[in-house]
């Protein structure tokens, strides 16, 4: 069975975890998330999109 995840659920839950183990202040945590926000309107988004599936494409062919 194969687990698929969003990788935004998955750094959302990694902020609240260092937000919660008091790793990262709520400011930094307020900073992090607009700085995504702001960083997927840019024209980074689409490079950094095929970053992270192309990761995760080859974490998957690990397995195999």
């Amino acid at each position: 069975m194969i687990l698929s995840i969003s990788a935004a659920v998955l750094l959302g839950v990694f902020l609240a975890f260092l937000l919660r183990s008091r790793s990262l202040g709520a400011g930094s945590c307020v900073v992090a998330v607009l700085f995504g926000f702001y960083l997927a309107s840019t024209g980074l988004a689409a490079p950094i999109n095929q970053v992270t599936h192309d990761l995760a494409h080859s974490v998957a062919q690990l397995g195999h």
